[in-house]
């Protein structure tokens, strides 16, 4: 049977359609969608949830000239559908297809591109104040998610758009966790239709004009003001925050009600005001699993649809090794069991660090303060302050956002904070927004700041306790994925801080690889071993502070001196190196090689790719290597 939507020139047709219609266009995009993602992978339940709403927006809204905003992108894959990108939706987050997210250069339906939550408000009234001086007639869309409003970026910015009394500027805050019961929302709902309706609207407008002109008294005006305002915060507790802002407020509607979305829209655009919608959905909604289990279901990899089960991956064999995020977990469990001034932060990111077990044990010692870095590490410096001695656990790519509350509220006091970096290096599929590969350029140069990445899962345990151990901000990084299958001690061992090992000897390289890159540096001397040359593989630990005793007496010894890191070259650990080789006055005949991320945003790809892409895989590595030790390849640093 042919689909409504295969008839369909989208999204402008949607405008033609009435509200049946829609209806068939949500339900025949749900279930591609399900069918799609059974198949391939990406965000899943979030996006479900917000297909009428998408539906909605496209139909009530003359996109692209009117600007809708996705905060974050995980709710855009309907809207991405819905705006010519349904046959490659099987190639989402994969090497060459489509973006997880939204990005400008993808689309021109994608006015703002995101991957870090609450941003939208603001790139919205950014646009809104632009286009009101060119284009006055074209509407702007921040559509937010209950989570990504917990930002305080975007409390500043629903401030700043009251003040601004900004005119078709709608915020849709998409609330998948509905708080308010069915009855005392269907009334406030109905509420908002009365006081949002043109016929109210234009009584407002001319009451507010004979004010003006002073025909209505300023007592009497401000008193008819207040009772609807106080009226209004009767009926939806929410009003009376965002009306605070300056924002009026319409809803909660029932985010899969086409018909109560469109009135909504209708509504808030005879608003003079700008105005926020609150939509209540349903996470996961269409797809009982996901609606059950809204967690599990946030992000999947290929699964079978009728039984609801992710199928196990092609190439697990046997039981893989615990990730790192679950070894550091553990790990952090039992000490913090031991010391309760131990105590653990994150994000709104529980289950993305492990942090889901951690609370479950300790719960009492386990903080989830919301999409609010700079806030986790401001606190974390205030536990501090009181003896206790916190680990922040937020994913690298997150930590960007909390770069001056490092600075100066960490780290110039001295404060022992202890930075749990999930996520350091490439991170697969999220692409260009989540990739972890700056922090070591970002934290190097910040004095009293001790930066620290171990080769493998049992070394992370190592350094976490010494992380604990030390009087003074840490930082310490772990990638994704699992660990390399070593055994773990069940003790713990305090590392000397900025000393590296030497895992084994040669005399024709000398590779100075930081963290799980160490394992990359055994590789390629094994390759090198084959073709007759041999190297000296050290494990860097620290890049700050560095080992400068070992420098000094390594380098001299080796042709051909190499950096390997999961980051940026820029700024990073190579450069590092090199800084230190000239204050030691070390330069080598051979400039020094780096290896590691290239000086471009790296495109969602699997790790393996992203790696192969920046020429640091093993083989790219023992490639080079190779052509420079047989004199092939004219170096360069």
């Amino acid at each position: 049977m042919k689909k409504l939507i295969d008839s369909l020139s989208l999204p402008s047709e949607l405008r033609n359609l009435e509200t049946p219609q829609l209806v068939q266009v949500a339900q025949e995009l749900r279930d591609e969608l399900i069918e799609t993602m059974a198949n391939t992978s990406g965000h899943f339940a979030s996006s479900l949830g917000a297909c009428e709403l998408s539906v909605a927006l496209h139909a009530s809204f003359n996109t692209p000239n009117d600007r809708i905003i996705w905060d974050v992108g995980h709710q855009g894959y309907i809207h991405k559908m819905l705006t010519g990108r349904r046959a490659q939706m099987n190639s989402v987050r994969k090497r060459g297809g489509i973006s997880g997210f939204l990005r400008r250069d993808e689309s021109e339906f994608d006015a703002f591109g995101a991957g870090h939550a609450g941003t939208s408000i603001s790139a919205a009234v950014g646009m809104s104040v632009a286009l009101q001086k060119d284009h006055p007639d074209r509407y702007v869309v921040p559509v937010i998610g209950d989570g990504s409003i917990t930002a305080g970026m975007a409390f500043e910015a629903l401030n700043h758009a009251g003040h601004l009394g900004l005119k078709n500027f709608i915020v849709v805050v998409n609330d998948n966790e509905m708080s308010i019961s069915p009855n005392v929302g269907a009334l406030s709902w109905l509420f908002s239709k009365a006081v949002t309706s043109h016929t109210s609207t234009v009584a407002r407008t001319r009451f507010k004009n004979l004010y003006r002109k002073g025909y209505v008294p300023d007592l009497v005006y401000k008193v008819l003001d207040r009772v609807e305002d106080l009226t209004q915060g009767f009926f939806a507790g929410p009003a009376l925050l965002f009306e605070s802002f300056g924002l009026r407020y319409i809803g909660p509607v029932d985010g899969h009600n086409i018909e109560d979305l469109m009135q909504a829209f209708r509504n808030a655009k005879e608003q003079d005001v700008p105005v926020v919608i609150h939509t209540y959905t349903v996470k996961g909604k269409g797809y009982d699993p996901a609606e059950e289990d809204p967690i599990k279901w946030h992000a999947v990899t290929p699964f079978d649809r009728s039984r609801g089960e992710f199928l196990p991956a092609k190439t697990a064999q046997i039981k893989p090794p615990p990730s790192y995020t679950q070894v550091f977990s553990d790990a952090l469990i039992e000490l913090a069991k031991k010391d309760p001034k131990i105590v653990a932060i994150t994000a709104a990111m529980l289950s993305g660090t492990g942090l889901d077990k951690f609370q479950a044990a300790l719960p009492e010692q386990c903080f989830d303060v919301g999409i609010c870095e700079q806030h986790a590490v401001t606190f974390a410096a205030g536990l501090a302050c009181e003896g206790y001695r916190p680990v922040a656990a937020i994913y690298s790519t997150f930590l960007q956002r909390a770069f001056d509350q490092v600075v100066h509220d960490v780290a110039i006091q001295k404060l022992p904070v202890v930075l749990a970096m999930d996520r350091g290096g490439v991170v697969g599929n999220d692409g260009e927004t989540h990739q972890g590969v700056f922090d070591i350029a970002f934290l190097r140069s910040i004095p009293n700041m001790v930066l620290m990445s171990p080769k493998d899962e049992a070394e992370l345990r190592d350094m976490l306790f010494t992380a604990l151990s030390h009087d003074g901000p840490t930082a310490l990084r772990y990638p994704r994925g699992t660990g390399t299958g070593v055994n773990l001690s069940p003790s713990f061992s305090k590392l000397p801080i900025g000393k590296a090992e030497v895992l084994q000897r040669g005399t024709d390289a000398l590779l100075l690889c930081y963290g799980p890159m160490v394992q990359y540096g055994l590789s390629v001397a094994q390759v090198l071993q084959q073709a007759g040359f041999s190297a000296t593989v050290v494990n860097a630990r620290f890049a700050k502070p560095l080992d400068l005793e070992l420098l000094a007496t390594e380098v001299p010894n080796y042709p051909w001196v190499c950096t390997l890191e999961d980051h940026a070259i820029e700024g990073g650990f190579g450069a590092a190196v090199l800084e230190a080789l000239e204050d030691l006055a070390l330069v080598t005949q051979n400039p020094v090689q780096r290896f590691g991320v290239q000086d471009s945003f790296v495109t969602h790809a699997s790790q393996a790719e992203q790696h192969q892409m920046n020429g640091y895989d093993p083989e790219s590595i023992a490639q080079r290597l190779l052509a420079l030790l047989q004199g092939k390849l004219v170096a360069h640093g």
